[in-house]
């Protein structure tokens, strides 16, 4: 959330920000009715309780006729101050509530837009691939070379489960083994990082796929309207986490972090509804309920969090780029970037069968958004603490890098190639009907 003293002291600025970001800036109007109401009886308590205070003090010094008065004026005091410290709860809750709808405030660079259809390519990398016959589909291929069943997933599971099966599974592992090789790698980091930005690797995890509800709002990230795309589970009071980030982001909660920046890079399972999504996108293993991903998340000083995101989408940029897979890089505009960000930047992928970019990476700039709720800090050299600024960026999402290998590395036979990149992890170098005697698996 933002800080109080900053909207009260640049309500424009904020009622700017919302209307940027599609949010009914009133909303910084109520905030700040609350607020002061909110003030004015934390006042008028903490006076009673002064007053009180004496009135006690008094009891112990007074005659026994005057005590029986100020007993009396004792217990009304204190019905006055119970009465107002729950009128304050009431406020409180009001208050919090509204100050988590109001969004992160957008940074200067980050263009005016209603929805994704004003997002702007910034640059391109790669030749999109020119088949000599009519390229098929990840759906259809995975059902041939038997590496994907959706079908027996949806009687299973239900509708947008998959089983990823043969070589898909261990193609899988060989994506998270060199994701995790590249990013805990001060080689590779070091020619990635711009001159003069930290090239200090990231910490491998395995992070919880539970998350506490107060955690998740502190997160930002279970909003009225994110409720729907939510997995909860009522019997525990938990949410199943939408991305690894969610549970690697409160990872320093309530401390102060030494030796910054602090980096992360987290693999789980991802649980989402997908409630709005509909038609083609709801096929094959696109938009799923659950799926894989491979997540960073950082910790850094204020003045480093921009080269920090610059950073993650180097790192993405890398990772494409070794796959082969041809890309545009896009500045997300105001109304579709999410709530806690002040600055997003997708990568989108080339998807054959679709003919067009698909976003596959997404970097997330927070500033101190989260890290306010989380209370997560460092300290400067004159002993001040400080709240750090938060990035979060997608390394892979199995799912669609899956996709965007299959569709861009098929043959005209119906054999998918193996990005070079990643055959040393594997033991074949394509995927074919033709079953291999000695593994069991295609080659």
């Amino acid at each position: 959330m933002l800080d109080i003293k900053f909207i009260r002291e640049n309500p424009k600025k904020v009622k700017q920000g919302c209307k940027k970001k599609q949010v009914d800036p009133s909303i910084v109007d109520q905030v700040l009715e609350l607020d002061k109401k909110r003030r004015e009886l934390i006042k008028k308590i903490e006076d009673l309780r002064k007053e009180h205070k004496d009135t006690t003090s008094q009891v112990m010094e007074s005659s026994s006729e005057e005590r029986t008065e100020l007993k009396i004026a004792g217990a009304e005091e204190k019905e006055k101050i119970k009465k107002d410290e729950e009128q304050l709860k009431i406020i409180e809750k009001d208050f919090n509530e509204l100050m988590l709808q109001i969004p992160n405030i957008p940074l200067n660079d980050v263009h005016e837009g209603k929805d994704e259809r004003e997002n702007k390519v910034i640059r391109k990398w790669g030749k999109i691939s020119k088949f000599g016959f009519k390229p098929k589909d990840h759906i259809e291929l995975g059902k041939k070379l038997d590496i994907i069943d959706t079908e027996k997933a949806a009687q299973v599971s239900g509708a947008r489960f998959a089983y990823l099966k043969n070589e898909a599974a261990l193609l899988e592992f060989a994506l998270v083994k060199y994701a995790f090789d590249v990013l805990t790698s001060e080689k590779i980091l070091k020619k990635i990082a711009k001159k003069g930005h930290s090239s200090k690797p990231f910490v491998p995890v395995i992070p919880p796929v539970i998350i506490r509800p107060e955690v998740y709002t502190k997160m930002a990230r279970l909003s009225r309207e994110e409720e729907d795309e939510k997995y909860y589970l009522a019997k525990d009071n938990v949410y199943l986490t939408g991305s690894a980030e969610h549970t690697l982001g409160p990872i320093h909660m309530n401390e102060v972090i030494k030796d910054l920046p602090k980096r992360y890079v987290g693999f789980s399972t991802c649980f989402r509804r997908e409630a709005g999504s509909y038609g083609k996108d709801t096929r094959g293993i696109l938009r799923v309920h659950q799926f894989d991903k491979i997540e960073m998340e950082s910790f850094t000083r204020p003045e480093n969090s921009l080269n920090e995101q610059e950073f993650f989408v180097g790192i993405q940029e890398y990772l494409m780029q070794s796959l082969e897979i041809p890309y545009q890089v896009v500045m997300i505009c105001t109304g579709d970037m999410g709530k806690p960000d002040a600055r997003q930047i997708d990568i989108e992928s080339w998807i054959p069968s679709q003919n067009k970019y698909r976003e596959t990476n997404t970097a997330d700039l927070m500033t101190d958004y989260q890290s306010r709720a989380l209370n997560t800090k460092f300290k400067e050299k004159n002993g001040k603490t400080k709240l750090v600024h938060m990035n979060d960026a997608t390394v892979f999402a199995i799912g669609r890098t899956l996709i965007a290998i299959i569709e861009n590395y098929q043959q005209k036979d119906g054999s998918i190639k193996i990005p070079k990149v990643l055959q040393k992890y594997l033991n074949f170098k394509s995927i074919s009907e033709k079953k291999s005697p000695l593994t069991g698996y295609k080659s």
